[in-house]
């Protein structure tokens, strides 16, 4: 009799029932999976399955290293291992990751399959730029090595491919040299939308690091003020004598039935926080956890958002009207009283070598938005609107409630994608809830 287990994202929404198998070994537990999941940190149905009850393998007890060349950087682990337990290991050696999403919560193979980016795409790419080798299960079976030289075309549609073109079971990983594990930080106040992305683009033209945090709920003329971060990894004669130490953690221990937080207590909470750092702003020095991994320091964060939970709205906007496009977003969702809860703007560098990689030149916008019945899902799709219209994208590993018409307008890439599916998968036994959901695969 199966055992059912109840999953869902990080944002909560919505919830399936699925098989989980827990393993270190994933050559079995990956046999009969129709998809493999790691630290469930995909924000919508990315990592659910696509029917109910369906066998889904469970990654994050494989954890095994299996090769750290100190003097080169070369990594070689299982794809359960986490983020957290690699920096455990590389950064008192001198490397890290290249790439840092903003959490240290997810699996090496989460995040070559969502193809990750950080605060510093617009000089490093994404995660995938630095992947040297994978193995992986295909949908027929069989366990390849796949790499920019070994099956190209399945290597790159895997790079960003949300699992659907083969179960990642190892992760040959370039790291980066670093000269300490400390973080050199400036920070900025801007007075609305237009001076913090203008202050955004001229930073990363000087710094490798940036990202800006939004206040989307201001209204007037302040609309989308807010606070930009640079940073780089800080030279040996700049860090403090002592190491730097994980703080503890607290959690939010229950999610209150029905509450959805009320925007009125977020905009003092974002007048009390911008105030405070524009007060603040200027140079330290840091610990690697609060710039990369802010919100890890609160368990359970998503909680915050009450039961019916919450979605983060991603995307990408290029070319030159990508800031009138931004601020068309913002003023939407200010004119449906919906402002987002959070908002977090970074600047994105050349398109990525993965099929379906999410970054492209321009900006990338990240919104909090509690979900509230069918209204959220009409918010979703008037951005939606608004970002085809500007020739933009969605972020898979984010989305929860876009339509398959919607992300076929805004996802030119897709046909080639599907024909890689179709040599290596054409029965589709490797699908999920997002692909059933988007990309027409049966349920």
């Amino acid at each position: 009799m199966k055992r059912l287990t109840e999953l869902s994202g990080w944002g909560r929404h919505p919830v399936l029932p699925a098989e989980l198998r827990l393993s270190d070994d994933l050559e079995s537990i990956t046999s009969e999976a129709s998809l493999s999941r790691g630290m469930g940190r995909a924000y919508g149905d990315a990592a659910l399955p696509g029917a109910a009850g369906a066998v889904v393998a469970g990654t994050t007890k494989a954890v095994r290293v299996i090769e750290f060349d100190r003097d080169t950087g070369v990594l070689r682990a299982q794809a359960g291992l986490s983020l957290e337990a690699t920096h455990d290991l590389v950064l008192p050696a001198g490397w890290s990751c290249p790439v840092l999403p903003g959490t240290q919560f997810v699996t090496l193979g989460g995040m070559v399959a969502a193809d990750v980016h950080g605060k510093n795409h617009h000089v490093a790419g994404t995660i995938g730029a630095h992947v040297r080798g994978l193995r992986v299960r295909v949908a027929d079976g069989r366990i390849l090595e796949i790499g920019p030289d070994q099956e190209a075309e399945l290597f790159y549609a895997t790079i960003g491919g949300m699992g659907l073109t083969g179960h990642i079971l190892d992760v040959e990983l370039q790291l980066e040299r670093i000269p300490s594990s400390w973080i050199e930080q400036e920070t900025e106040a801007a007075g609305d939308l237009e001076d913090l992305l203008r202050r955004l683009r001229a930073a990363s033209a000087e710094w490798p690091m940036t990202v800006a945090w939004s206040d989307g709920l201001c209204g007037g003329g302040g609309l989308g003020r807010g606070i930009l971060i640079k940073g780089r990894w800080a030279g040996a004669d700049r860090i403090p004598a002592a190491p730097w130490r994980r703080g503890r953690r607290v959690s939010i221990p229950i999610s209150l039935p029905g509450w959805t937080p009320r925007r009125s207590l977020v905009r003092v909470m974002n007048t009390a926080y911008y105030h405070r750092h524009r007060v603040t702003a200027g140079a330290s020095v840091v610990s690697p956890m609060p710039f990369f991994h802010p919100l890890d320091v609160v368990g359970h964060w998503n909680r915050f958002y009450g039961r019916n939970g919450f979605t983060q709205y991603q995307c990408v906007l290029p070319g030159p009207d990508a800031e009138l496009a931004c601020r068309g977003i913002f003023e939407y969702l200010a004119r449906h009283r919906a402002g987002p809860l959070l908002a977090v703007i970074k600047d994105f560098g050349a398109e990525g070598a993965g099929t379906l990689s999410f970054p492209m030149a321009g900006i990338t916008l990240s919104l909090d938005l509690p979900i509230r019945s069918r209204r959220t899902h009409d918010l979703v799709a008037g951005m939606n609107e608004r970002v085809a219209n500007a020739n933009g994208r969605i972020y898979l590993a984010k989305d929860a409630l876009s339509d398959a018409v919607a992300f076929r307008r805004m996802e030119t890439r897709l046909d080639e994608f599907n024909a890689v599916r179709d040599r290596w998968d054409p029965d589709r036994r490797l699908r999920s809830a997002l692909s059933v959901r988007l990309m027409g695969d049966p349920a």
